[in-house]
């Protein structure tokens, strides 16, 4: 069947698939899985992890899907396969190598129906094919994670914005909006080590230095986010990622900075569907 697809989405922490009905736009029941993925193993490691992974989905489901679409953060040489991250804390040993033969090798699967897309472009595509921004027909999207994805609608199409090297008060964009922002930050405030959002919410919500660091990271981002909006003038934005699960103690305060930055209300949304947006998006890419 056509409209068969095994729709895939690949983090600097995790890799989630699932089955997706292109018919009618939905994740085909008892597919879904989602694994967490040591970013820094060795290249072996991590392509075992991707291929259990892809393999277990499949196994959920009488029918072999057509194709594989795989939403992966750059930089990539996305026709070819080719992992080119280097530099961001994530697979380095993974580096130069053609990550969709190995890959197709792996799961003995076709190598020329797999395919690699940006990741962030995915998400947006999805949250306007389905999720928070149907509707709109200009919009900007970021997901916030690990590292940072920017992606904007151009000519009918969602492209990544690869705005996260963009330099950005006394670094670049990622070095503030990223996972290793607020385990930089909340060790310079407080001299203890946290792995990500998730363990300082969890686990120090009631350190003095809770509500600083968020307050600093809404601002961090509402500046972005203006800086961004000024680059490609859309109509509205949508957050996703890890990070926005968080949203109840950054959201109203990013949008209450931007608004004062802006001059009036811009629309910022929270992504609706989640990572269901990535795999909706990356599934119905051509």
């Amino acid at each position: 069947m056509r409209n068969i697809v095994l729709g895939v989405d690949i983090g600097g922490s995790h890799i989630t698939a699932a089955i997706i009905n292109l018919k009618n736009r939905t994740l085909v029941e008892n597919t879904w899985r989602r694994d967490r993925i040591d970013a820094n193993g060795t290249a072996s490691e991590i392509l075992n992890g991707w291929a259990n992974t892809l393999q277990q989905c499949m196994a959920a489901y009488n029918i072999k899907p057509t194709k594989i679409k795989i939403a992966i953060p750059g930089p990539m040489d996305y026709k070819a396969g080719i992992c080119l991250i280097k530099d961001q804390d994530k697979f380095r040993s993974l580096y130069g190598l053609n990550i969709k033969h190995l890959l197709a090798k792996e799961i003995n699967f076709e190598a020329d129906k797999i395919s690699f897309l940006n990741d962030a472009a995915c998400f947006l595509k999805g949250e306007l094919y389905s999720g928070s921004l149907s509707g709109f027909d200009k919009a900007i999207g970021l997901t916030l994670g690990t590292g940072l994805g920017t992606s904007h609608m151009a000519r009918g199409k969602t492209r990544d914005s690869d705005l996260w090297k963009m330099p950005f008060l006394t670094g670049i964009a990622e070095d503030y909006i990223s996972t290793r922002w607020f385990v930089k930050r909340f060790y310079e405030l407080s001299n203890r080590q946290i792995t990500d959002v998730k363990d300082l919410i969890d686990n120090h919500s009631k350190s003095p230095y809770f509500n600083i660091i968020f307050r600093e990271f809404s601002y961090n981002l509402a500046k972005f986010i203006y800086k961004f909006i000024k680059k490609k003038m859309p109509l509205a934005a949508v957050i996703g990622g890890n990070i926005a699960l968080a949203e109840d103690y950054f959201m109203e305060e990013t949008r209450k900075q931007l608004a004062e930055m802006m001059g009036y209300s811009f629309p910022v949304k929270k992504s609706t569907l989640g990572e269901k947006a990535t795999l909706l998006g990356a599934s119905a890419s051509t």
